[in-house]
């Protein structure tokens, strides 16, 4: 069974949590440009980056349309996660991720998104699943001084796991 909840049109200042065992939940908002969420919690306030995401999904088989997802500080306090996927089966269709260093925590199992708007500065995509981007827009952002734009770091520490970025026509 699937649950489908319908986020409206509206800026949500919070963070999402879906914890494991939240499964098949599917969130559908009325656009990517008219239903975001944001946040503000960054490395140097005292998160980790993996608690400093806007959302955080652990549950398996989880589906966004239609949604973005923003961690809305700036590029002076480091690592800022906006999505932070867990998600075996995760499923991102018309979305919008947009931070600055370390927006994307694509942190373990199988991920898919099309056609989705991904913004960042450094390390902007990272982690260690089997994640496929089709058909995405990822936009590098302006860094600060003495910054490079990296897209994506790969945490794969064993060469024999089944884990990668890859990005197909995007």
């Amino acid at each position: 069974m699937r649950f489908v909840i319908h986020v409206k049109k509206g800026v949500y200042r919070e963070n999402i949590d879906v914890a494991v065992h939240n499964d098949n939940i599917m969130l559908v908002g009325d656009g990517l440009r008219n239903t975001i969420t944001t946040s503000g919690r960054s490395f140097q306030d005292g998160y980790t980056t993996y608690s400093s995401a806007t959302a955080g999904i652990d549950g398996l088989h989880f589906i966004a349309r239609d949604i973005t997802f923003q961690n809305i500080v700036g590029p002076h306090k480091g690592q800022v996660v906006a999505l932070r996927s867990e998600s075996d089966l995760f499923v991102f269709y018309r979305c919008a991720i947009i931070g600055y260093q370390d927006t994307f925590m694509a942190h373990a199992q199988r991920q898919f998104y099309r056609p989705c708007y991904i913004y960042g500065t450094m390390d902007f995509i990272f982690g260690n699943s089997a994640v496929v981007f089709q058909n995405c827009y990822i936009v590098a952002r302006k860094p600060l001084d003495g910054q490079a734009n990296m897209i994506t770091a790969q945490g794969r520490g064993d060469p024999f796991q089944n884990t990668r970025i890859s990005i197909h026509n995007s």
